[in-house]
């Protein structure tokens, strides 16, 4: 260990922000002494003062340090020479790297590129996290990045959870050093120490809003307003004490009326939950959906306030898909149903072979949703029979098709002409993406098929082929109930 006189002279000799980023780990608790830190470094400015900066407190602070770094591989050589200069760098403090190659997922890309690449970012360093016994992961985010990402939440029209922008110190783990810190003061720190940092051709294209907002907007604020930048880190802190105080109130008055259920699943009382002003039902189906997310998201406003008049219906049976599984009514609950939960009801082969007969007359209770299907034949239609028609009821000829009759899940290479398309048949696979039914849900939704072929998409679609015309004598009825998903298990 240093003598104490030698780290006095060491802590005098320190530059000014070394003394700015103590008081900032110090005000917001960010480490205490002896702990493992992970440090992220990409090679810019902000990343390697960073790093430079508690190798200054390693000794002091009888830190162990560690880096990681993430080569995307998306700027080609650029890419590798950032991977160069940062291991040259950690080489020469004396820091150990995890360097880690990221590869995206091919295919049609549901988020932004910069959103996917934060997600893997985070993935992998947690993953680090956990193997080294790391204490906190340090991230090099600045009071700069603190003010543009404000202005690109209030762009999106946010709320207070958006304003809050991002926190010093997340999930027990995260920490931002330079929090307090502004871009020019780094800039100034390594000029002074002489550091050399590379810089990300991808910052400078105006493709990206955030971009925009650092080149064009911050700019523009500061001859406005000076001191900008500092109101902006201001009201992402009040906002962020606000939101966590609504937050404690809300998660205080709905613990009662919220059952957990396996594998993420929830129930909510919804007659509790519309009695609430709606703000607060918001905040509720938001955390309801935050503490099942590994990064902790919530849905859109959107589909929160989808779930909400959902709810406000109060129409046992009716449901809807969201990410992650379906949000169902039943006759005085709201239950969210995630995707693994359907997969169980199938006995564990979703996309299995799962088929039972349905005899004329009959019923069934289909096992992947707990439909009640019902089949009867007739010989003449009430009148005004055909105005009843809709999603859970349709009428077949009966002579046109055979028996017997089976109701099964969709298989691979399914096709179907579906009524109103003039004829043409179309593969089920497609129908469903049409629809944008999740993939793992598909294999639930019930089919009804006939030795000629299917004859109804229970729910969503019959089959034109079969449908009754002037010259029809005997009809067949078939009608369904809504689905009413199966709870997972306490």
């Amino acid at each position: 260990m240093q003598p104490a006189l030698n780290r006095s002279i060491d802590n005098m000799a320190w530059p000014p922000l070394v003394h700015r980023v103590i008081r900032t780990v110090r005000s917001r608790n960010l480490f205490q002494r002896g702990q493992h830190i992970l440090a992220a470094i990409s090679g810019g400015p902000d990343s390697v003062a960073l790093l430079s900066i508690l190798h200054h407190l390693r000794l002091s602070w009888e830190l162990t340090l560690s880096a990681v770094h993430c080569n995307y591989g998306l700027r080609g050589a650029e890419s590798e020479e950032d991977q160069k200069f940062v291991e040259s760098f950690c080489k020469g403090l004396g820091v150990p790297i995890h360097v880690r190659r990221v590869e995206f997922h091919t295919g049609r890309r549901k988020t932004s590129l910069q959103a996917e690449a934060r997600d893997l970012r985070y993935r992998v360093m947690q993953e680090i996290s956990e193997q080294c016994g790391v204490d906190r992961i340090a991230l090099g985010h600045t009071a700069d990045d603190q003010a543009e990402t404000v202005l690109l939440w209030m762009l999106r029209g946010a709320g207070l959870t958006g304003l809050s922008g991002m926190p010093a110190f997340r999930d027990n783990k995260i920490i931002r050093p330079l929090y307090d810190t502004k871009r020019q003061e780094v800039l100034a720190y390594l000029g002074t120490t002489e550091l050399s940092f590379r810089e990300d051709s991808s910052n400078f294209t105006p493709h990206y809003l955030r971009n925009r907002i650092r080149r064009e907007v911050i700019p523009i604020l500061n001859r406005l307003v000076p001191s900008g930048v500092d109101a902006l880190c201001k009201l992402a802190d009040i906002c962020r004490e606000d939101d966590r105080c609504l937050e404690q109130q809300v998660e205080t008055l709905s613990s009662s009326a919220v059952k957990r259920r396996s594998a993420g699943g929830w129930t909510i009382d919804y007659s509790f939950l519309l009695e609430l002003p709606h703000a607060f039902q918001r905040r509720c189906i938001r955390n309801l959906f935050r503490k099942n997310d590994d990064q902790f998201r919530s849905p859109s406003i959107r589909t929160v306030d989808r779930i909400i008049h959902l709810a406000s219906k109060r129409e046992a049976g009716s449901s809807l898909d969201v990410k992650g599984g379906r949000v169902v009514v039943d006759d005085r609950r709201l239950q969210f149903v995630p995707l693994q939960t359907w997969e169980i009801s199938q006995a564990g082969h979703p996309h299995g072979r799962c088929q039972e007969l349905l005899s004329v007359p009959g019923e069934l209770i289909w096992s992947g949703t707990g439909q009640r299907l019902q089949v009867q034949q007739q010989a003449c239609i009430p009148i005004g029979a055909a105005l009843a028609l809709g999603k859970n009821r349709i009428l077949v000829d009966a002579d046109r098709v055979s028996q017997p009759l089976m109701v099964r899940n969709w298989l691979p290479g399914d096709r179907f002409h579906p009524s109103g398309m003039g004829g043409h048949s179309k593969k089920l696979q497609d129908f469903f993406m049409d629809l944008k039914i999740p993939i793992a849900a598909r294999s639930l939704i019930p089919l009804v098929v006939a030795p000629e072929g299917i004859l109804w998409v229970v729910g969503y679609r019959q089959d034109g082929r079969w449908a009754p015309t002037a010259a029809t004598k005997r009809w067949l009825v078939f009608t369904s109930d809504n689905p009413t998903l199966r709870e997972g298990t306490d």
